[in-house]
């Protein structure tokens, strides 16, 4: 079997100013360090083969927390990065929602037909993330691999497992900031959930409550 931990990064600049993060390359929060001590807790008896991760900073801050004092290299992944959202790249959840009232429909009715101008289509995203997932499975049979990523990323890839299809992109849960799931794939790459959105390891209290609907705000 391999077995491939899904990470999503800690809290970043862009989660707690309520931005559309996207593919911004926000820097991590003193919260977002703080979650990433009980990250590192979590994994230092985790035997791991290999490390990726989004290129983005606040996924390599995850990841190298992850690796903790080992010697792994950790692997930057093109196809992990976070969906861009063009015209609401970087902008405030709320307030350009409040300007696109249709495209803020969609985000929460309709996710899988999400495609804000000058950004990436959902179902371009989700055929890219899970590509590139199972490129690191093939590359790694037998082993056992962290990816540090994000939000849509990990929603994403759990819709591919749990449903097969994005069209039900919409029932799949957000998972919190270092939340992890896993993974196991056998030798035909048939996959397993062992578990989703697992944050035993972050006290409560680490872990604001926020809203992904677009009347309010977004991670």
């Amino acid at each position: 079997m391999t077995e491939i931990y899904i990470v999503r990064h800690c809290e970043a600049k862009g989660n707690h100013k309520r931005l559309f993060q996207g593919s911004t390359d926000c820097d991590i929060t003193e919260l977002g360090e703080r979650q990433l001590e009980f990250l590192r807790e979590r994994f230092k008896s985790v035997r791991l083969d290999r490390i990726y991760t989004s290129p983005l900073i606040r996924a390599k801050k995850t990841a190298e927390a992850i690796r903790g004092e080992r010697d792994i290299e950790i692997i930057p992944v093109e196809g992990l990065t976070e969906v861009h959202g063009g015209v609401l790249e970087g902008k405030p959840f709320l307030e350009m929602f409040k300007r696109t009232p249709e495209l803020g429909r969609i985000w929460n009715d309709n996710p899988q037909d999400f495609e804000p101008e000058g950004g990436e289509a959902m179902r371009h995203a989700y055929e890219r993330i899970c590509r590139a997932v199972i490129n690191i499975t093939n590359e790694n049979k037998g082993k056992t691999v962290a990816i540090a990523t994000h939000g849509g990323v990990t929603r994403c890839l759990m819709c591919r497992l749990m449903y097969g299809s994005i069209d039900r992109l919409k029932d799949v849960e957000w998972c919190e900031n270092t939340a992890v799931s896993l993974i196991r794939f056998d030798d035909d790459l048939n996959a397993q959930l062992v578990y989703m959105n697992d944050h035993s390891h972050i006290p409560e209290e680490l872990l604001p409550k926020r809203s992904r609907i677009a009347e309010v705000s977004k991670d």
